[in-house]
C-alpha cells in the first residue's frame, strides 16, 4: 500500500472517533462513548467498573492527544490524526493499540459477564454503540472471534484494534 492510500485509509477511520460529529476529536467523544456503553449495558458510572471506564476513556484520550494534537488545543482535527496516526503507526502498530488497552479492557469487563471475555452479541452491541453499522458490527464481532469459541478476549480485541489500523480494509 503506498503511502498516499494510507493515508486515505487511515483519515477514513476519523470518523469512528469523532462521536459527536463535530470534525474533531476530543475527550468528549471519550467519555460520551464511556457514557453511551455503560448506559447500554445497564451499569453505572460509580460503580468500580463505570469508573474503569471512564478513566480508561480518558486515558485513550490523553494517548490519542498526546500523539495527534500537534499545536495542543484539547483536541485533534482529522489532519492531526492523519499526521499523528500515519506517524504512529510506521513506528509500530501494537503501540497504538496499547493505548486504548485499558479502555479495551473496561468496555470488556462492562460488556462481560465474567473474565473470559464477551459474547458475539455483546460485542456487537458494542461496536453498534460506537457508531458501527449493524451489519458491519455482526460481521467483525465473528471475525474477531479468532479462536471460534463464541467469545472475545482481551488478546483478540487488541490484535483487532491494531489491525483495524494497518490492513488495506477491516472485514
Amino acid at each position: 500500500m503506498d503511502s498516499a492510500e494510507y493515508e486515505r485509509k487511515i483519515a477514513s477511520r476519523f470518523a469512528a472517533f469523532d462521536q459527536d460529529g463535530n470534525g474533531y476529536i476530543d475527550r468528549e467523544d471519550f467519555s460520551g462513548a464511556a457514557a453511551a456503553l455503560l448506559a447500554e449495558f445497564s451499569t453505572t458510572a460509580r460503580s468500580e467498573k463505570g469508573q474503569a471506564l471512564y478513566n480508561g476513556a480518558e486515558a485513550f484520550w490523553q494517548g490519542m492527544a498526546g500523539i495527534a494534537d500537534v499545536d495542543g488545543d484539547q483536541r485533534v482535527s482529522r489532519q492531526e490524526f492523519v499526521t499523528g496516526a500515519v506517524k504512529r503507526l510506521r513506528d509500530n502498530p501494537d503501540r497504538f493499540a496499547e493505548i486504548a488497552r485499558p479502555f479495551l479492557q473496561a468496555v470488556l469487563a462492562v460488556a462481560g459477564e465474567d473474565g473470559s471475555g464477551i459474547t458475539l452479541s455483546a460485542a456487537e452491541r458494542v461496536l453498534r454503540v460506537l457508531g458501527v453499522e449493524p451489519g458491519i458490527a455482526r460481521d467483525v464481532t465473528v471475525a474477531l472471534d479468532a479462536d471460534g469459541d463464541g467469545r472475545i478476549g482481551e488478546d483478540e480485541v487488541l490484535s483487532a484494534f491494531a489491525s483495524y489500523y494497518v490492513t488495506p480494509e477491516h472485514p
